[in-house]
Formats: structure tokens, C-alpha cells, sequence
């Protein structure tokens, strides 16, 4: 059977539940999908997502390493900023950037110094 291509799910690390819930679910709109923890009060692992854009937060030891950055390309860049800015989120406020190579960025750092570039392509 020839590899077929279904989603590639980034696994961001995570040290405290509260904070990840403020920034990925109250300040950039995703929506937690389902939640694991082997037994209570052990480590989170959860899957977020928003518009197709899927994201597994994990307070796992070895579930990667804080301050990965994470390319998103997408559509509605833009608006995107607009939005998290009008939520008028403290530890946040990104901008809108025009690399030299085209397009059109937003790049977002969570609690634990992992970025996200939500990236729309020229006439997208």
C-alpha cells in the first residue's frame, strides 16, 4: 500500500493546564477535542483545534521540547490578528508581518515559549 498523506499534528509541551487552556482555547478560539490523563492528577494530554488546524498539548515528560515553532498555512491571516488583538490578551499581542519571501504572518508564543506562525500566501 503507497503512503498516503491524512494531517500532521504538531505535539506542543505544556507545564501548566490553566495557562494552556487560557491561551490556546480562551485567547485563539480552538476547541478542545478530547482530554487524557492515565489517572487523576497525572499529567494532561489533550487535543485542540480550530478551522481544521489540529494541536495535541501535552504535559507529558519527552513530549517535545518548549519553544518549537510551529508553521501554520492557512487563509485569513489578517482577521486572524484582528481578532486576538481585540481580545486584548496581556502576555500577546501579535503583529502582522510581510517577510521578504511574500505573504502575509502572525506569530503567537504560548506560556511556554512555543511559537506559532499562522502564514497566508500571496493573493490567498
Amino acid at each position: 500500500m503507497p503512503l498516503t498523506y491524512l494531517q500532521t499534528v504538531p505535539i506542543l509541551r505544556s507545564f501548566d493546564e490553566i495557562k494552556a487552556r487560557e491561551f490556546y482555547v480562551d485567547w485563539l478560539g480552538f476547541t478542545v477535542d478530547w482530554e487524557h490523563r492515565f489517572e487523576p492528577g497525572l499529567p494532561l494530554y489533550m487535543q485542540v483545534s480550530r478551522d481544521g488546524i489540529v494541536l495535541h498539548i501535552s504535559e507529558h515528560h519527552g513530549d517535545g521540547s518548549p519553544g518549537v515553532h510551529v508553521r501554520v498555512n492557512c487563509t485569513g491571516v489578517a482577521e486572524l490578528q484582528a481578532e486576538l488583538i481585540a481580545k486584548r490578551y496581556k502576555n500577546n499581542r501579535p503583529g502582522l508581518e510581510r517577510p521578504e519571501w511574500g505573504g502575509l504572518e502572525c506569530t503567537v508564543i504560548d506560556p511556554v515559549g512555543n511559537r506559532i506562525t499562522f502564514a497566508e500566501a500571496d493573493g490567498g
